[in-house]
């Protein structure tokens, strides 16, 4: 295990994101610290790192919901030209969500159609199968704040996977999953793989490590493992 930049490198036109240089600081804190890396298309990239290491402002600056202090996050296409924005789906930790929100479990999980522009009989049938795929098509109509934590998770999943995006960012996904819905989630990243680039923030390693194709961590600095 080394301290470097990430060291993937491929073709340039498989790259999807790529953060060159990026430092991220809050009240002269700094969160990241000079951070490279490429996501390329069909990466399924784990990430591991201690509680405050970082983890989640990285995804965050991957996603584009923050600026970096320094350096710079670029979208690609795949023919290597720089895009503006992505199909990106994402799972956040449950507890940056407002469960006190008056939206139902259907409207969340269609919310992931937003900008898909599809026919309502299509967006319709979607939000039908992934409720019913996430195991929560029972609690279609109910407020999520009368949800458990598991079955909140799964309505959070179900919204990220719906409109079948190219890139996938799922971070600590297993953190609130009910243990019997846990076979399912693993079956379901299975499913996605191999039409789906993976970024995966957990500290349950385990069966996952064996999924991904990549690993690092992140303390502030990146590691490759």
């Amino acid at each position: 295990m080394t301290n470097q930049p990430d060291s993937h490198h491929t073709d340039s036109h498989s790259c999807a994101i790529d953060i060159a240089g990026a430092t991220l600081a809050y009240d002269r804190r700094t969160v990241l610290d000079d951070i490279n890396l490429r996501l390329d298309r069909g990466d399924f990239l784990a990430i591991t790192g201690p509680n405050g290491g970082g983890k989640t402002s990285l995804l965050r600056l991957m996603l584009k919901l923050i600026a970096p202090t320094r350096g710079r996050v670029t979208y690609l296409s795949p023919e290597g030209r720089e895009v503006k924005r992505l199909s990106i789906g994402y799972l956040p930790q449950k507890n940056l969500i407002d469960s006190r929100f008056p939206i139902t479990v259907s409207e969340v999980v269609a919310s992931g159609l937003l900008s898909s522009h599809l026919p309502a009989a299509e967006s319709d049938t979607r939000v039908a199968d992934m409720l019913e795929r996430m195991g929560i098509d029972t609690h279609a109509s109910a407020s999520i704040g009368t949800l458990s934590g598991g079955q909140l998770q799964r309505t959070l999943l179900g919204r990220a996977l719906i409109s079948r995006p190219e890139i996938l960012v799922l971070d600590e996904p297993l953190s609130y999953i009910d243990k019997r819905f846990e076979e399912r989630f693993y079956d379901i990243i299975a499913d996605v793989a191999p039409m789906t680039t993976i970024v995966l923030v957990s500290h349950e390693m385990t069966r996952i490590a064996s999924m991904a194709t990549r690993h690092i961590s992140i303390d502030r600095t990146l590691t490759t493992l």
